[in-house]
């Protein structure tokens, strides 16, 4: 769970500061937040979830 909660608050931030710096506009990141919505109802949404969950494992283990 708490991987989700910092992953939803990262990607906040990134379309914010797409929106402010990058020349995204509010509809262009209105219809990924909708996409988003609907991918999370479909089919696809376990491979995603373990995709992304593995992304974070694989994350973790870096050592800096």
């Amino acid at each position: 769970m708490s991987i989700t909660v910092s992953l939803v608050i990262l990607l906040a931030v990134v379309v914010w500061l797409l929106i402010r710096k990058g020349g995204l506009k509010a509809g262009h990141a209105v219809a990924a937040i909708l996409l988003g919505f609907y991918l999370h109802d479909s089919s696809f949404a376990p491979s995603i979830s373990r995709a992304v969950q593995s992304a974070a494992e694989m994350i973790s283990e870096i050592r800096l």
